[in-house]
């Protein structure tokens, strides 16, 4: 049970995270900053840690999973550019905290995963807000029912993003993602165009791998 002295405390955090990590690490967006010190992080985790909610680590979920750095969550959405008319899709909902925070800032978000205990946790966290969509798929497929969306955000790295998802975005829609490079996780920004797509890296931060991404190895002869 969460007692009164625990949500103020978990206040306290919530305002420390802003200050001292999102503000100090490039995250500008003044929406955006406002929105992840209101949504509770701590709601959308497992409570064996909950108390960890605001430390600047990602968090065990369970069947290998994990709840993405907090960092690299706000860094990703400073980029994605989210405005008030904007359609959203989040790849790796996970418990739904980030689902939350976009619905802050978007006119409408889908959000796709895999598991179905974390389906459940969001599905539970998030059955209130209209415009929340919690869609049960492999997360590199996508929702394209729902395509064209104006911005993708795939809150955690992969090898590569795969056209499936690309084909998802509106021409001239925002793309941020987290790409794994020999190793690195490289926060990744693009554009879709009419002539193609492209990805620019922005920063080099720590940021959990999804699964449904790994690339085939090379054949060898």
């Amino acid at each position: 049970m969460v007692t009164n002295a625990d949500q103020t405390q978990f206040a306290a955090m919530r305002q420390a995270m802003v200050s001292n990590q999102l503000r100090t690490n490039a995250v500008s967006d003044a929406r955006l900053v406002a929105a992840m010190g209101r949504v509770a992080r701590e709601s959308f985790l497992p409570a064996k840690v909950a108390g960890l909610a605001y430390r600047d680590t990602a968090l065990p979920l369970g069947a290998g999973r994990a709840a993405n750095v907090p960092i690299a969550t706000g860094r990703l959405l400073n980029e994605a550019a989210i405005g008030p008319s904007d359609r959203v899709l989040l790849i790796g909902a996970a418990g739904g905290y980030t689902a939350a925070v976009i619905a802050e800032l978007a006119a409408a978000v889908v959000a796709v995963e895999c598991d179905p205990a974390l389906l459940s946790i969001a599905r539970s966290l998030l059955l209130a807000n209209s415009c929340v969509k919690i869609i049960e798929g492999a997360l590199e497929l996508g929702y394209p029912e729902g395509a064209p969306y104006d911005v993708l955000v795939v809150d955690g790295a992969v090898p590569k993003l795969p056209t499936s998802l690309i084909d998802q975005v509106a021409i001239g829609g925002r793309v941020v993602t987290g790409i794994i490079d020999r190793g690195v996780t490289r926060l990744s920004v693009g554009r879709r165009s009419a002539g193609g797509f492209g990805l620019v890296s922005f920063a080099d931060i720590d940021c959990v791998a999804l699964p449904g991404f790994a690339m085939p190895n090379d054949f060898v002869f």
